[in-house]
């Protein structure tokens, strides 16, 4: 398999599966419904050298709806159907647990990204952050990446790069990467 320290990190709700909605979570595998734009947009950057990784802010476990081991259960269920059903694998999933202003992981701040990024040799500023909300843009910039917005045109946002809905990501990743 061809090896890369450049890497597409991708916010999880809304981006790789559908989003349960404002203040909503996904607390069952059963919910939890894998989006096909996803993934096209991940055999797009693994086929241009990229690995992928998902971080996703969890508050649900700090918030006692769903343990952080189901949570994991779930990531890892999710990381088996990409590589047995689409042959697509992901580097690593980093998951913030906690709660808000009680750590340095949760997006908008960059640890999740930093320490996947310590943890697997990853180069930052070759590196590109996709997600849905300006938190997830935030993190990507404080971390040192390029940026892409998937978000309605009518939302003010620093991304580098935006595109209304996630259907239009795989197009975008194929001009970019």
């Amino acid at each position: 398999m061809h090896t890369s320290n450049r890497c597409v990190f991708f916010d999880r709700d809304g981006i790789v599966n559908v989003s349960p909605g404002p203040g909503n979570y996904v607390t069952r595998w059963e919910d939890f419904h894998l989006l096909p734009e996803f993934v096209e947009a991940l055999r797009i950057v693994r086929a241009r050298g990229y690995q992928a990784a998902i971080v996703t802010n969890q508050r649900a476990v700090a918030r006692g709806l769903v343990s952080l081991a189901e949570v994991e259960a779930m990531h890892r269920r999710l990381r088996d159907l990409l590589l047995k059903s689409y042959s697509l694998d992901l580097l690593d999933v980093a998951c913030c647990p906690h709660d808000k202003g009680v750590c340095d992981c949760r997006k908008p701040s960059p640890g999740m990204l930093l320490a996947t990024a310590a943890r697997h040799g990853l180069d930052l500023a070759a590196s590109w952050m996709v997600g849905d909300a300006e938190t997830d843009i935030e993190a990507g910039r404080r971390a040192g990446c390029r940026t892409i917005l998937v978000k309605d045109a009518e939302a003010i946002s620093k991304a580098d790069w935006r595109v209304t809905a996630m259907k239009d990501l795989p197009a975008l990743l194929e001009r970019v990467l």
